[in-house]
């Protein structure tokens, strides 16, 4: 960093501009590689273009030098300077000036190099950037540490950090095609709340100035959606960040991309459909719908299973198990499953945890575990055939939690009550019950429909793709402090 720093200081002492505020382009270096890719080895050209690039290869011979410029995220292309084209003067400031990292503006004829490397054959040269700091060693894989925490040089050495970008972009992209082909309506809910609700979370809290007022960053994105479905909007949707005040592992980030969509006159098996669709548009883009992951191959293209919770574990545990089944029943089970209960726990979350540890791995087609006790989704109607659940299921694919849908609780009375209950629950000291949100239950009070709504993780459908985990999914994941 000192010799990069001096030769800063000696283009500038020089009369140069190491930073200047731009740089000559007329192509570039995918365009030159578009429009004179069919040149044969050895044949040149008179069109002169001007590329920029940031310095990837340099190697400096007596008379001629080469160097591989890479521009926007990965597009490569060789430039040569020979003393007979730029001077001695052009010629030594380069070898004396430019290192890797460097950015530079180079203007040239087009030609195919003696080995085959289609190249810019330069007639000048200038500094667009000078590097200060070293790029790391191309040569020598970066640490996961390494990669996520300075993710812009990664995005530089990295084809794959490179190819992550593109590839995120394309499902996103992808997401909303799907979605707008079924006349769903992209909206935008504030993140900043009084009331967070719409999940099971732990929220950060600030403060808002303006008001004087303690706000909460949004868990989720459920209330605001289902009240514009109350005022007519009937297929709505929301892509966003969510934030959760809870731990850091390989698939749990505070600050995630998420999607919910609600439909009116829908329920838990439109939204099915829906996942379904988004998934295969995710897998098209991908190109596979044979997917592996940690738990084995899938295949989208398969059965997607419905699994009814209590099925699920009766099969798990090899014994009839339902949603009158004693805790002191489920407690014994866990024992001999080597599952721990949280001595607090009733019947319902004992049962839940069993079908965590017992159910849930073994899901590696994609599958719904549905018809799930009724504390596991408080917004949630119950089921129409079945007293004690709810019409929600989780899909699981490879082992994974993949999303959620749910008929939706559109009763306010039933939904005041439930509220009122998970407001019971945080008072009593649990971080994650919902508060009572009196505007969420005076917009169901001026009807709503019935709808089904769908929550969907965008970092975990990446991470379906490509294997990755969470932190390489996300361009900039939160890391502890340095140091």
């Amino acid at each position: 960093m000192r010799i990069r720093r001096e030769k800063r200081d000696r283009i500038l002492e020089g009369g140069g501009d190491a930073y200047p505020a731009g740089a000559p382009r007329t192509h570039t270096l995918a365009e030159v590689g578009e429009t004179w890719g069919h040149l044969e080895t050895g044949e040149e050209t008179q069109d002169v273009v001007s590329v920029t690039g940031r310095v990837m290869f340099v190697r400096n011979t007596g008379k001629l030098a080469f160097a591989a410029l890479q521009e926007g995220i990965g597009t490569r292309l060789q430039i040569m300077l020979s003393l007979a084209e730029v001077g001695q003067e052009a010629l030594d400031a380069w070898k004396h000036d430019v290192d890797l990292g460097d950015h530079v503006a180079v203007t040239g004829r087009v030609i195919r190099s003696r080995r085959g490397e289609l190249s810019v054959m330069a007639t000048e040269w200038s500094m667009a950037s000078k590097a200060l700091r070293p790029l790391p060693v191309l040569h020598k894989e970066l640490s996961e540490e390494a990669r996520v925490r300075q993710r812009y040089a990664d995005l530089v050495v990295r084809q794959e950090a490179r190819d992550m970008v593109r590839l995120r972009a394309a499902i996103v992209r992808a997401i909303r095609e799907t979605l707008h082909a079924q006349d769903y309506i992209e909206i935008e809910t504030p993140i900043l709340q009084l009331v967070h609700g719409g999940a099971a979370a732990r929220p950060f809290e600030t403060h808002m100035n303006a008001f004087d007022q303690g706000m909460s960053l949004r868990i989720a994105l459920e209330l605001p959606l289902k009240k514009a479905v109350v005022g007519g909007v009937d297929r709505v949707y929301e892509m966003g960040r969510l934030f959760r005040n809870e731990g850091v592992d390989s698939t749990h980030s505070p600050e995630f991309t998420s999607l919910e969509a609600y439909q009116a006159w829908g329920d838990q098996f439109t939204m099915a459909e829906l996942i379904r669709d988004i998934h295969l548009a995710a897998a098209d883009v991908a190109g596979t719908r044979q997917v592996t992951t940690s738990a084995g191959e899938v295949d989208l293209d398969g059965e997607w299973r419905w699994l009814p919770f209590y099925d699920g574990l009766s099969d798990a545990v090899g014994e009839t198990i339902d949603v009158g089944t004693p805790l002191e029943r489920l407690r014994e089970i866990a024992d001999a499953k080597g599952v721990q209960l949280d001595p607090a726990w009733g019947a319902d979350k004992a049962a839940m945890e069993l079908v965590a540890e017992l159910v849930e791995p073994t899901c590696v087609q994609p599958t719904f575990i549905c018809d799930y006790p009724a504390i596991a989704q408080p917004l949630a109607r119950p089921h129409r055939e079945k007293p004690g659940l709810i019409e929600a299921w989780d899909l699981f694919i490879g082992g994974v939690e993949r999303g959620t849908a749910f008929s939706e609780l559109i009763d306010p009375v039933i939904q005041r009550e439930v509220l009122e209950d998970q407001a019971r629950r945080a008072a009593a000291g649990d971080d994650e019950a919902m508060p009572l949100d009196e505007d969420f239950l005076r917009a169901l009070e001026f009807g709503a429909p019935p709808m089904g709504g769908l929550g969907l993780g965008v970092d975990r459908l990446i991470m379906l793709f490509t294997g990755a985990g969470i932190r390489e999914t996300i361009l900039f994941p939160h890391l502890k402090p340095e140091g």
